[in-house]
C-alpha cells in the first residue's frame, strides 16, 4: 500500500479562501453550456504541485461528471482503493492515463470512466475541458467536464474504486468551503486546498482542479 508521509485530515487549517459562492443561476445545465461554448478571459490558479512536476509528465484525463438531479447539479466522485500506487484512498474524479489508441483527452476520460465506475458514455454530454493540471506524481491531467443525465447505472471496479458518491455542486463552488492547508516535508513546505464534505475529505489535485472550475464559472 502506498502511504503518504502525513495525514492531511490531521493538519491545521491555515486559512479559508473565502470568495463568494458562484451565483446559483450559473449552476444550471443551460448556463454551463453557454459558458463552455464561449469561455471568458480568466486566469487559472497555478498549483504548487506544478513546481515539482516531472519534466515529461504522463498525459492523463479525468471526467468531471455533473449529475442533473431534481434539486440541482451534483458532482460525482470516487474514493480510490487503499492499495493503489498513486493517490491511494484519496477522493478523485474518474479517469486515468492516456493510451495510444485514445483519440484525444475526451476519449481518455470517457473510456476511463466506463472502466472505473461503469458510466457509459451515452449518458455524458461533454461541455469542454479545463486547463491541464500538473501533479507531483508525474501526470499532466486534462479535466473534461460533462453533464450526466439520470437514470444511469454504475459499477465500481473493485481494484481501483472503493466508493462512488455525489456532492452538491453548490457546496463545492463556494469559496467559504475551500480550506488552505500546508505541511513541512523533507523537500520543503507544501500547501494545498481541501474541501471537506460530510465524511469525505476532498483535497490535493482534485480540490485544485475544482478551484479552477470555480474560477472559470466566476469569471
Amino acid at each position: 500500500m502506498a502511504q503518504l508521509p502525513f495525514d492531511p485530515q490531521q493538519l491545521p487549517v491555515d486559512s479559508v479562501a473565502g470568495e463568494p459562492a458562484v451565483a446559483s443561476e450559473r449552476l444550471s445545465p443551460q448556463w454551463l453550456r453557454a459558458r463552455f461554448a464561449a469561455p471568458p478571459v480568466w486566469t487559472p490558479e497555478t498549483a504548487q504541485e506544478s513546481l515539482i512536476a516531472r519534466p515529461q509528465p504522463t498525459p492523463a484525463s479525468v471526467l468531471v461528471p455533473l449529475v442533473q438531479r431534481d434539486d440541482g447539479l451534483t458532482l460525482l466522485l470516487t474514493q480510490r482503493t487503499a492499495h493503489l500506487t498513486d493517490h491511494a484512498g484519496q477522493i478523485s474524479f474518474p479517469g486515468g492515463r492516456a493510451e495510444d489508441y485514445d483519440a484525444d483527452a475526451v476519449a481518455t476520460a470517457l473510456r476511463e470512466s466506463e472502466e472505473e465506475i461503469g458510466l457509459h458514455r451515452r449518458h455524458v454530454d461533454v461541455l469542454g475541458a479545463l486547463p491541464d493540471y500538473l501533479t507531483g506524481t508525474g501526470y499532466r491531467v486534462t479535466p473534461v467536464v460533462g453533464l450526466v443525465l439520470p437514470p444511469f447505472e454504475l459499477t465500481a471496479d473493485p481494484s481501483e474504486v472503493a466508493e462512488i458518491f455525489e456532492v452538491p455542486l453548490q457546496f463545492l463552488m463556494d469559496g467559504r468551503n475551500h480550506q488552505r492547508l500546508s505541511v513541512q516535508l523533507p523537500g520543503g513546505a507544501r500547501s494545498f486546498y481541501a474541501m471537506p464534505y460530510e465524511r469525505f475529505f476532498i483535497w490535493g489535485a482534485t480540490a485544485g482542479m475544482l478551484r479552477n472550475l470555480f474560477h472559470f464559472l466566476r469569471a
